[in-house]
């Protein structure tokens, strides 16, 4: 069965529905220069309204892995999601965590850098230039079919409810990762629209 993650929450309202929804996990974004950055004590408390199998986890752009830890033992999140620059060794400093590695997708020659990363799971994003996800942008759906090695692939990247059941179907991902196409504007979700996400992606997922 699919995952699907709802990213860039910043209120209780949006995450209680997605999670009754039936959201797998939920993003929060650490990154200071988003539009849908949210402060660690409004992370924590909704994150203490979530029911128990949904999951957090924490989105941090090249910051500092002792910032991470301390953020994430405050919030309660066990998943973090590197979506900047870091180096491999970063990894290795923040194994008390699972790991999603992002990367921004141009080319064949970007996918050349997952062999570097040993993480529980990759996601793979489109790329715009001085942007950090949330673009609404796609990349070639076709380029990750070419990745090899076991580890899962969590697709990103101007999914909406319109093209998620195509992306499913022609990719079979572990998981699928929505953000501005679930949005009425940036950090406030859309009801219908993250619906009908939900429903497209359940619908497409193999059983």
């Amino acid at each position: 069965m699919i995952k699907i993650k709802i990213c860039g929450i910043t209120n209780a309202t949006d995450a209680q529905l997605a999670a009754k929804l039936g959201a797998d996990a939920l993003g929060f974004n650490f990154y200071p220069e988003s539009p849908r950055f949210v402060q660690r004590e409004r992370v924590r408390a909704i994150i203490a309204s979530l029911p128990p199998f949904v999951v957090p986890v924490g989105i941090f752009v090249d910051e500092d892995p002792v910032i991470v830890r301390e953020t994430c033992s405050f919030c309660g999140i066990r998943v973090v999601q590197l979506h900047g620059d870091e180096a491999p060794s970063v990894v290795g400093v923040l194994r008390m965590f699972k790991i999603i590695k992002a990367f921004r997708i141009r080319g064949e020659r970007d996918l050349g850098q997952l062999r570097r990363y040993d993480v529980d799971a990759f996601l793979l994003d489109a790329y715009v230039s001085g942007l950090r996800g949330g673009t609404g942008s796609t990349f070639n759906w076709d380029l990750a079919k070419t990745v090899s090695g076991g580890v899962p692939i969590i697709v990103a990247g101007g999914l909406n409810p319109d093209n998620v059941g195509e992306a499913i179907k022609a990719l079979n991902p572990y998981g699928v990762d929505v953000c501005g196409g679930v949005e009425a504007e940036p950090g406030k979700k859309d009801r219908v629209l993250l619906r009908r996400f939900i429903q497209e992606a359940r619908q497409a997922s193999p059983t």
